[in-house]
């Protein structure tokens, strides 16, 4: 794919790697999703779905459903910490989908469930700067290197995207660091 221009080389292994690096960081706060809407299991069967495909499973229409349906959860919880979870988990099963385009854009899908799950804690502490400082450490300790890899193939996250855009732009800068 390389060859082709504005595109980037893109394994089904590193797709895999992201999609299962995107379930972890978007499991860490699937509790603050279910205690606010403890009847809504949609995000939590995005990250389940982002799980089987990083396991081995395949990249089927269901995958795909899952990620438009924990985004749905996200906006039906409004705002706050409970919709960045649910963002969280959708990313999680959407970054199966990532394209093999030469674009910033494509950053926000290798790091938005990082990042969502981020602000998510963020949102729920109080505790703002320290948290979100935490949370970019442990996402950059815990990033596989096909993450890295895959990000030092794309330019570098664009601006905008307020706040979650920022902490996109901060984890970006640490695993290329």
């Amino acid at each position: 794919m390389a060859d082709v221009p504005g595109t980037i080389d893109l394994s089904e292994h590193e797709l895999r790697e992201i999609a299962g690096y995107a379930a972890d960081c978007a499991r860490r706060t699937l509790s603050v999703f279910e205690r606010s809407r403890p009847a809504d299991a949609r995000p939590r069967e995005a990250v389940e779905a982002a799980d089987a495909f990083a396991a081995g499973g395949r990249r089927t229409r269901e995958l795909r459903d899952r990620a438009w349906a924990a985004h749905r959860a996200a906006r039906e919880a409004e705002r706050g910490a409970a919709a960045d979870a649910a963002r969280a988990a959708g990313h999680a099963a959407a970054a199966a989908y990532l394209h093999p385009r030469a674009s910033a854009h494509q950053v926000r899908h290798v790091l938005g469930a990082a990042a969502h799950a981020a602000r998510a804690e963020e949102l729920a502490s109080g505790d703002g700067a320290k948290v979100v400082s935490r949370a970019v450490a442990r996402a950059r300790d815990h990033a596989p290197a096909a993450v890295v890899a895959v990000l030092g193939r794309l330019p570098a996250a664009p601006a905008g995207g307020g706040r979650v855009g920022q902490i996109v732009r901060d984890l970006d800068a640490a695993l290329r660091a």
